[in-house]
């Protein structure tokens, strides 16, 4: 095996070329997006888990290529797929990217070569989908070529977890496709799981972020029963956490964002409604995590009601926009719902964020605003994400008030109002 082609290459993909291409294949991106295209044979990185140093030596050796031809997908030997699986309008998966690959794929496939998909799914689709649209070639899957599923397990901004060191799991269509697609893999992840199936690969991966999203939704709620009880949310699970077995830390925040967890679980439960089954820990949690943007904004009403200010009228910074801390990512951030919820109100809403400098909410562009002006002309900050490099010393210091959702300000001297979740 010395040729690969990876399907988008996003913030799944573009990690897994860089991971194939050092390991001595030659790796063509294929992705629609002429820029992420033009970028990546430019020898420059637009995920910042991916040096650009790295991009381009992999570049400039000849190992690492991008193109938006779908019909070079027939030339290489591994095709991994990393395209995006959203939900669409009425919350049900769209799977329509993937479809659109498969049946690229059918056009191109030849004998002996391994297809991959990481994209996240419901628990048979690879089977029941995926594989007929292959099938439609005449080929024989497990004899003519293999397919498998190989859940992608990305975290962006993790500094100690990546592709390469992150254990992989790998269910196959058939016994030899595994095989197949295990000795491949190991070539350049250093741990490969088997699973006995591709329907079991998709739900591990469902389960995975399932337990996050449930157990987020969990320490909301109990954020929720503390502020009712005039308790310390804060305290209540860091002294929870001394306990040495039977527990799990995990913190309240201002909702769910990113391109998995918000979603992966609504996947397994629209799978579960066709076979007449209610998930109701993820129906339960989806509406807890989707209903803290709300409590966040009203939250900022009673604090402004205490400097005895309308939120009509009222200027309000919210620090941080992307969905998590350190990285650039701002699908699903809570901080989009908070700011339409603010404006909505009549507030004038800027944001602060060290890693988006732009910002497009509906029809309304808004830029990253300098911390310190900002601050000084506030009347609410409102901290959203915890960015390492945020001087959090300043927004201690200058805030007249602030509504804290990541605990950020702990330990320091707060100027003004602290209110937390």
């Amino acid at each position: 095996m010395k040729s690969a082609a990876v399907v988008g290459i996003g913030y799944v993909g573009l990690p897994l070329c860089v991971e194939m291409a050092k390991a001595g294949l030659f790796v063509v991106g294929v992705d629609l997006d002429e820029k992420k295209v033009n970028e990546v044979n430019a020898g420059r990185s637009y995920i910042p888990d991916v040096p650009s140093e790295i991009v381009a030596e992999l570049v400039g050796k000849g190992l690492l290529r991008a193109t938006t031809d779908l019909s070079e997908l027939g030339h290489a030997g591994l095709v991994s797929v990393c395209v995006p699986t959203p939900l669409n309008k009425t919350k049900d998966p769209d799977v329509s990217h993937v479809v659109q690959v498969a049946n690229a794929l059918r056009d191109t496939l030849r004998k002996g070569q391994i297809v991959v998909l990481e994209s996240t799914t419901y628990p048979g689709f690879t089977r029941e989908v995926f594989l007929p649209i292959l099938n439609e070639s005449g080929f024989e899957v497990g004899k003519d070529y293999h397919l498998a599923f190989s859940p992608e397990r990305v975290d962006p901004g993790n500094e100690r977890w990546h592709t390469r060191n992150t254990p992989k799991i790998v269910g196959g269509m058939t016994p030899a496709c595994l095989a197949a697609a295990k000795a491949v893999y190991e070539n350049f992840v250093d741990h490969v799981i088997p699973v006995s199936s591709t329907d079991s690969a998709e739900m591990v991966k469902l389960l995975e972020n399932t337990f996050r999203a449930v157990n987020i939704g969990l320490v909301n709620e109990i954020a929720l029963m503390c502020r009712k009880l005039g308790l310390d949310t804060w305290e209540v699970i860091d002294a929870a956490a001394t306990k040495p077995f039977g527990f799990m830390r995990f913190y309240p925040g201002p909702g769910l964002g990113g391109h998995c967890i918000p979603v992966d679980p609504l996947y397994l439960s629209w799978k579960l409604r066709t076979l007449n089954y209610n998930a109701r820990f993820i129906e339960l949690a989806g509406q807890i995590n989707s209903g803290m943007p709300e409590v966040i904004a009203e939250m900022v009403v009673g604090a402004l009601n205490k400097d005895k200010k309308a939120v009509n009228g009222s200027n309000v910074l919210i620090v941080g926009v992307a969905y998590k801390r350190d990285i650039d990512d701002v699908r699903e951030s809570p901080a989009l719902d908070l700011i339409e919820l603010l404006s909505a109100r009549g507030a004038q809403v800027r944001y602060h964020d060290p890693h988006v400098p732009s910002l497009r909410i509906g029809d309304h562009e808004l830029a990253s605003v300098a911390l310190a002006g900002a601050i000084e002309s506030a009347d609410l900050v409102v901290i959203v994400t915890d960015h390492k490099t945020i001087d959090w010393d300043l927004v201690a210091r200058d805030s007249r008030s602030v509504v804290d959702t990541r605990n950020a300000l702990a330990g320091k001297d707060v100027r003004g109002q602290l209110w937390r979740i």
